[in-house]
């Protein structure tokens, strides 16, 4: 390894020309929260005591790479050994389905004892739980969840997401951090229906029922989050991005806010373009970080021109605190540990990166119409040395600077993975 201090101090120099405090980027960066997806370790599979755990409702994780976590001890050490090589505050979110009871527990009958030994995880690590109802992978979804006509099917999830509003302030009560929950329905058609504004009515109503029921509810946040399609359901989504921006425009309550996913839009779409939009008339978003390959593919976040350019969104738009950011993402084809310090590493290393941009001066130049100079900014800072400051911070955190952290996680395959079967 080179040497890191020559090389940070030389960085900071060449920032320092242009005005830019790298130590106060790197010190807001370290504090912005990261909620990490439980998800990624054992392929969406969840805990729950059932015969059939199969992905529903457009959910597919591919691949059958060694060493899947099998139990919740397993999956809360394999985060552990991720966590040793990603910098800044972290905090977790589970699903619904991450539950832990002796016995058979349906989703309208969850509870917070349920959580409670992640709960006591969280506490020990001093990390927040962020959280999710799973309206898939249920033989009660598969003609739809809140949208359903059958109203006793219906009930059945909006119970369901009522419980898991009680739960999140459980782990508000418990952790002292704010937990934010996100709500996405995967229900559609195949095809084109007749009446597709019927099922829309029903949404609606459903999440009005859940938010009135717990309106008691503290230290919750609540994200609608929209897509374009699932697998079997390409014709027709009922939480569209119309549909899931109208309804929180509407309750125009402070605790329900938009939930934009990378990998939830057309292949032409970017979310970097949306949040100026979505800002204008909301003061919090949550972010979804993965990375589409042609549509919704969760592949593991990489440091590519649409995540950088979000981070430098928010941070043009002085939005960086106000976004509650989240990865999510399911790749079992490769090393799983590998996939979340990867993607989560990347999402820490844009928001850095956005942070280290010259945006007073490009806003001025920009105010005094000199577009050209604000194009040579901007073109100038593509191959700013940037690296050197994120290996001197990684280094600092004692998360690893570079791929020191890679041969330690191989151990830890070699050691602890190799023997799942």
């Amino acid at each position: 390894m080179y040497d890191l201090k020559k090389g940070y101090e030389t960085a900071k120099a060449f920032y320092a020309q242009y005005g830019i405090d790298v130590d106060r980027a790197i010190e807001i960066a370290d504090k912005i929260p990261i909620s990490m997806h439980c998800w990624q370790g054992d392929d969406v599979a969840g805990l729950e005591k059932k015969e059939d755990s199969s992905l529903t409702g457009g959910i597919q994780s591919t691949g059958n790479y060694p060493g899947k976590a099998r139990n919740a001890e397993e999956l809360r050490a394999d985060i552990e050994e991720a966590m040793k090589y990603i910098p800044g505050v972290l905090k977790l979110n589970l699903h619904a389905s991450y539950q832990e009871a002796d016995t058979f527990v349906d989703r309208n009958e969850i509870e917070p004892k349920h959580f409670e030994k992640w709960v006591n995880w969280a506490v020990e690590k001093g990390i927040g739980l962020d959280f999710n109802p799973t309206y898939f992978s249920h033989p009660k979804g598969e003609n739809g969840t809140l949208s359903c006509a059958d109203e006793e099917i219906r009930k059945f999830w909006i119970e369901h997401g009522i419980r898991c509003r009680k739960i999140g302030q459980y782990f508000y009560e418990k952790t002292g951090k704010p937990c934010v929950i996100n709500h996405w329905t995967p229900d559609g058609d195949k095809e084109i229906p007749i009446d597709t504004i019927g099922p829309r009515k029903r949404l609606k109503d459903s999440y009005d029922q859940i938010f009135e029921a717990t309106k008691d509810v503290t230290g919750v946040i609540d994200g609608i989050e929209s897509k374009v399609f699932g697998i079997g359901l390409e014709s027709y989504t009922v939480g569209s991005h119309e549909f899931c921006m109208g309804y929180v425009m509407k309750a125009n309550q402070d605790h329900i806010i938009m939930t934009l996913d990378t990998g939830h839009y057309h292949p032409t779409e970017v979310v970097s373009a949306k949040l100026a939009s979505i800002y204008t008339f909301s003061d919090h978003v949550l972010l979804h970080v993965s990375r589409p390959v042609r549509w919704d593919s969760d592949h593991v976040v990489s440091f590519d021109d649409e995540t950088k350019a979000i981070m430098e969104e928010l941070v043009r738009l002085d939005k960086l605190q106000d976004t509650y950011i989240a990865t999510d993402f399911f790749d079992g084809s490769i090393n799983r540990i590998v996939a979340w310090v990867t993607g989560i590493r990347n999402t820490r290393k844009a928001i850095l990166a956005a942070l280290l941009q010259p945006v007073e001066k490009m806003k001025e130049l920009e105010a005094a119409n000199d577009v050209s100079a604000r194009l040579a900014y901007k073109e100038e800072f593509r191959a700013a040395p940037f690296a050197l400051v994120w290996d001197y911070y990684c280094s600092q955190q004692n998360k690893g600077a570079g791929l020191e952290w890679l041969d330690a996680v191989k151990k830890y395959e070699a050691k602890v993975l190799a023997d799942r079967k």
